[in-house]
């Protein structure tokens, strides 16, 4: 259970881009020109908060547990995913892939524990 609010702090984290669009400079090697874009990214914050905090929330939860872990993975294999056909990126978000599938390898470690449980 400890991994799984390891990983979901690590989903909680970008959440700050939620409250501070400057934030996006820091967190992905990006400035943003435009109120679209801003919103976009915004709105990406808010979602990965959601997914972190049910991650937290279905550790302690175990009705839950199964949908936020499916959710977790299927968020962070889309972004590494989108990033591998995507072409060259940033070292900013080629770290956030390095995170994603950090983060998937321990999701999977826990899945693997609670099943063993």
């Amino acid at each position: 259970m400890a991994i799984l609010v390891a990983v979901g702090l690590v989903n909680l984290a970008p959440g700050a881009v939620a409250l501070s669009v400057r934030r996006t400079r820091s967190a992905y090697g990006v400035d943003v020109h435009g109120a679209d874009l801003a919103l976009l990214l915004r709105h990406r914050a808010v979602l990965l908060s959601m997914v972190g905090g049910g991650l937290i929330a279905g550790a302690v939860m175990p009705g839950i547990r199964t949908a936020t872990i499916c959710a977790a993975v299927i968020s962070m294999s889309a972004f590494v995913l989108i990033a591998a056909i995507s072409g060259p990126l940033n070292s900013h978000n080629r770290r956030v892939v390095r995170i994603d599938v950090a983060a998937l390898v321990a999701t999977a470690c826990a899945v693997a524990l609670l099943a063993t449980g």
